[in-house]
């Protein structure tokens, strides 16, 4: 089997107009893998990273951009036995989500669930696979807690926020501007804080009685770090995500101790295949069925052709969106 492949190419990395519409021979699917044509992709912050040289692919990833996508299964390895030609799906990718073809794992597969669209579907798996891991698996979420997430307008945070109300906790958050609090309101959030207009910390700790935050989702690090540790209630769980601020900060580790806390953390991308999977079986158990009675929805930003990557990214950058921007692939 031998196909051509459309894809987009960031060459050696830089600003969003490195990228350029190109050429290459699609390798064909081994062992697990599932070749997908490819409808719509995700754009995520790794990405950006990885496109601007600041998030090099772990070891034996493919070195394309991508991670999520929504299509048509078209071929699969021999030790496939899930999916066929002609299925379709959504999907983690280990890249090469840019692209008219990509290859998948067949446990990183997800059916499109009833109901929704390819559109949709394609803006699942990065963000529902990174929440579900950090939020209820390390920090494990209960029913009756508090959870706070910062930046609740991303995908990330819009994704938390619906899930963490779905599974009953009380849902704070902290956002930019007005706009990006209604949202955030709206898709299930109980309180969003401003945080150019107010220091979270206080706000946060003043309007629960001094009590804290039970499970802190954080993707922003530098000055956050401490004013998360701070914030946290007796036997408290921060999960660091990302570092929109930088990953270096003075940390006063005593409310670690005092309070009992847990500071962890973790990156989807290099986990295992059998760890990747076990996350989409739970997502297939717990959260789809949520998702096909019309709860817990991806909120589409934008979507742009695949020649308009640059735009995206740019957009991306800019932090002006609210949920996901996506690709259209096929035409």
């Amino acid at each position: 089997m031998s196909l051509r492949c459309t894809f987009i190419d960031h060459g050696k990395g830089g600003a969003p107009d490195c990228m350029r519409v190109a050429q290459r021979d699609m390798e064909p699917p081994e062992g697990r893998q599932v070749l997908i044509e490819v409808a719509y992709a995700g754009v995520n912050r790794p990405d950006v990273l990885q496109r601007s040289g600041s998030y090099p692919p772990p070891l034996g990833a493919s070195p394309y951009l991508g991670l999520e996508v929504s299509g048509t299964v078209v071929a699969v390895g021999p030790e496939v036995r899930a999916w066929k030609a002609g299925d379709q799906v959504c999907a983690l990718t280990p890249g090469g989500g840019y692209a008219q073809y990509c290859l998948a794992d067949e446990r990183h597969c997800l059916p499109v669930p009833r109901g929704l669209d390819l559109l949709s579907a394609a803006a699942i798996p990065e963000n529902y696979f990174t929440v579900w891991t950090n939020v209820f698996d390390r920090a494990r979420l209960s029913a009756g807690e508090k959870f706070l997430v910062h930046g609740g307008s991303s995908g990330i945070g819009l994704t938390a926020i619906q899930l963490a109300r779905a599974f009953g906790a009380e849902v704070w958050t902290t956002v930019g501007n007005q706009q990006k609090a209604d949202a955030c309101l709206k898709a299930g959030a109980h309180h969003a804080v401003l945080y150019r207009d107010k220091d979270f910390e206080s706000e946060v700790r003043d309007a629960t009685g001094g009590a804290g935050i039970d499970v802190i989702l954080d993707m922003v690090g530098g000055a956050y770090i401490n004013k998360n540790l701070r914030l946290l209630a007796l036997n408290g769980r921060l999960v660091q995500i990302a570092f929109l601020e930088g990953s270096k900060a003075e940390i006063d580790a005593l409310p670690i101790m005092i309070k009992r806390l847990q500071f962890t953390g973790s990156t989807l991308r290099p986990r295992s295949d059998d760890d990747k999977g076990a996350i989409a079986q739970a997502l297939a158990a717990k959260v789809v069925p949520l998702v096909e009675k019309g709860q817990c929805l991806p909120l589409i930003h934008e979507v742009f052709p695949l020649a308009e990557a640059a735009r995206a990214h740019a957009l991306m950058e800019s932090s002006k969106h609210i949920g996901k921007i996506m690709l259209k692939v096929r035409q």
